[in-house]
């Protein structure tokens, strides 16, 4: 039997110049009696890379020890400091069941993880489970986050490396996530023989639950006997020779990672399946940040490949780029001639350019037009379009086509038709969400919801609502026009009034109302105060405002704290795309107004502070949306939501109204967080003033000129 001594190993191994998975690990798995893992995160999509080796390790009577760590929210890390409690073993115990059952159910992972249910019921593989609790500072170690490997040989022989490498299939794949690792052996030196000698004792220290703020259980045992009851000790072997077969082939696509040819998920499956029985027509209600861009870049592949025109409709400058990358990226095989209209683009009117470049195509190359709703809806941009059969309607946030302005493109003649939103029913619009259903047929069923998409393609999250009151003014105000509200209401019903000029001045009354609670006075304070309490250095904050006077506001308070803050809107003059790549480099705070809720993809973002309130419910899921995307590192995600409440001297009536307002959104936030009792004293508080709970939570208006 070889062993370790007999590799010639690199000091260190960087991916993109090493393929640490072939140079390192399988090399020393393969020679390895024991294998310690202390790392933050873990997935058993590791095994892919080591099928090779792995029936050599077990055959070698080989062990496997692997200390992780839980998600746990900022109460769960307070609780520890104060000593390590049932509860939170309950809360860990029943989260690990969840993500066991996730990879049993995963069409991909499913193999994988029965056989790492095998070797846990054959006693190859041990795992523990870190929590941090450090009680001088326990708000800021919540997460066990170390990593370090050892591979011993039976001559005692041991290889220790360190660096930012995961186990997970990205954090060993040449095509994932760019990662280093330092690499110590035991046979090298004095100083080199300390150093593994050190992190020996250290893992030893962690395993037996001796190390100083690190408490470490065992993996809890209803998540083990979800695990077990998968195991096939009779037949691993079998799914192992399976699965190098997939690798070989260039065929295992393993969730959440990047791999050479992207697929559609199943879910992304489905939804083209169905929409296609549909005759082509429909929408695709799905969550934000479940893909509905690379599915509708599916139908784009195949509609391309008919000769059909697409004509992809978009509802700003930022989405239109962002389309326009995607299509790049991911149809550049095709090398489609893309015709960009709006948002600055304006080749589209030299020559009658947009007739023959959407004129029924018979051959040459792919023909796009990607354009702004805006820029589309104009009578200019129509009377050139060529409609027919041949022309493939796309449109992302289709929502917004059923307003008053954009519903002229409702009349455009096309064959196969798409739209996308996590939310297409317009909040408070009856009118327009029928013309957007009728003209693209209908929803394909079934919706992908939030709860689907977590955690298989978003991140769980937590809730955190902090209230505060309206300053006497601000009552005032909203007192003031509630009257108004209320007469301009008796008025549009009356049966000799004008109904559609009423019905437009309570629409606008009430968007004047809500931006009282929008803009109250006290949300700067709160926002510093909850920023200097609870951010750290490295992570990435996104603040919603109402204004660029409130953006001001806080972002001059926050400098002057010497916090790394930044603003974020469409009308700034600082390079845009430059401070969002400093941002996600960085970390930081981004204070922004209201161009972030759409399309803008920015998923190293785990925290959000959110201060523009809203009744249209389709602000807050995209805000909500923006943070809970998954990206290297980020295991959950954390929403603290300022809610403004009556003053406690409010008139009889008032005090609902600004009420309704807030609760709507606090409801749909809190009730798919991992913390669902943040809600509970809300619904308190709507029984105390008498109003429904689930109406509120489906209620609220569109705002299309916000």
């Amino acid at each position: 039997m070889t062993n370790l001594r007999d590799l010639d190993l690199s000091t260190s191994y960087h991916k993109g110049e090493s393929d640490i998975a072939r140079d390192f690990y399988v090399p020393c798995m393969q020679r390895a009696q024991r294998y310690d893992r202390a790392v933050g995160f873990f997935n058993s999509t590791i095994y892919a890379l080591a099928w090779s080796s792995l029936k050599q390790f077990v055959d070698q009577q080989g062990k496997m020890r692997i200390i992780c760590s839980p998600i746990l929210s900022t109460d769960d890390a307070k609780a520890l400091s104060e000593g390590y409690s049932a509860k939170i073993e309950e809360l860990v115990a029943a989260r690990l069941k969840t993500e066991v059952e996730h990879l049993l159910n995963s069409p991909s992972l499913e193999q994988p993880a029965r056989v790492l249910a095998s070797l846990v019921a054959i006693g190859t593989i041990d795992f523990r489970i870190a929590f941090v609790g450090d009680a001088d500072n326990e708000s800021r170690r919540r997460l066990f986050h170390d990593k370090v490997g050892i591979f011993m040989d039976a001559d005692r022989n041991s290889v220790v490396f360190k660096g930012s490498m995961n186990e997970t299939w990205s954090g060993l794949a040449n095509d994932g996530n760019l990662e280093s690792v330092d690499v110590f052996l035991s046979w090298e030196g004095r100083r080199e023989k300390q150093r593994v000698e050190d992190e020996i004792g250290y893992f030893e220290r962690l395993w037996n639950n001796a190390y100083p703020t690190v408490i470490v259980k065992p993996f809890p045992q209803a998540a083990r006997d979800v695990l077990l009851k998968a195991a096939s000790p009779d037949s691993w072997r079998r799914l192992v020779d399976e699965i190098t077969q997939q690798i070989e082939a260039g065929d295992f696509p393993a969730d959440n990672a990047p791999v050479p040819s992207r697929k559609p998920r199943p879910h992304q499956q489905r939804a083209l399946e169905q929409w296609k029985k549909n005759g082509r027509k429909g929408i695709f209600e799905h969550a934000t940040g479940s893909g509905k861009t690379f599915t509708a870049l599916c139908a784009l592949r195949e509609s391309l490949s008919l000769n059909e025109v697409p004509l992809v409709l978009v509802p700003s400058e930022l989405l239109l780029n962002q389309w326009l990358n995607e299509i790049r990226d991911t149809l550049g095989d095709l090398d489609p001639q893309i015709l960009v209209c709006g948002g600055g683009h304006s080749e589209w009117r030299k020559d009658q350019l947009l007739s023959p470049w959407t004129r029924v195509r018979t051959a040459g190359s792919p023909r796009i037009v990607l354009s702004t709703m805006q820029t589309a809806a104009t009578e200019e941009f129509r009377s050139r379009l060529r409609q027919g059969d041949h022309l493939f309607v796309v449109a992302d946030e289709v929502h917004r086509i059923g307003s008053s302005e954009n519903r002229k493109l409702l009349s455009t003649q096309s064959g196969p038709r798409l739209g996308l939103s996590a939310t297409p029913r317009r909040a408070g619009d009856p009118e327009g969400t029928q013309a957007l259903l009728d003209y693209f047929h209908g929803v394909v069923p079934p919706p992908f919801t939030l709860k689907d998409a977590i955690p298989s393609a978003l991140a769980p999250y937590f809730y955190y609502v902090h209230s505060i009151r309206l300053a006497p003014d601000e009552q005032a105000k909203w007192v003031e026009i509630s009257k108004r509200l209320a007469r301009a209401i008796a008025q549009s019903k009356a049966p000799n009034g004008d109904g559609a000029a009423m019905s437009a001045r309570v629409q606008q009354l009430l968007i004047d109302r809500a931006r009282i609670v929008k803009s109250a006075a006290n949300k700067v304070g709160t926002a510093v105060q909850l920023l200097e309490a609870e951010y750290q250095a490295g992570q990435r904050w996104i603040v919603y405002c109402d204004s660029q006077q409130q953006m001001r506001q806080i972002n001059d308070a926050l400098q002057a704290k010497h916090f790394p803050s930044s603003e974020y809107h469409s009308a700034m003059t600082a390079d845009k795309a430059q401070t969002l790549r400093i941002f996600e480099s960085n970390g930081g705070i981004l204070v922004s107004i209201r161009c972030l809720d759409e399309g803008v993809d920015i998923p190293a973002v785990s925290h959000a502070l959110i201060l523009a309130s809203s009744r249209n419910p389709r602000e807050f899921i995209q805000r909500r949306g923006r943070v809970l995307r998954k990206s290297l590192g980020k295991h959950v995600a954390y929403i603290h939501d300022v809610l403004v409440l009556p003053s406690h001297d409010a008139e009889d009536g008032v005090g609902n109204s600004i009420i309704e307002s807030e609760l709507a959104r606090a409801i749909e936030f809190g009730q798919w967080a991992e913390n669902p009792a943040s809600i509970t004293d809300l619904q308190r508080v709507a029984l105390e003033f008498g109003l429904d709970y689930q109406q509120l939570a489906e209620g609220g208006f569109e705002d299309d000129d916000e």
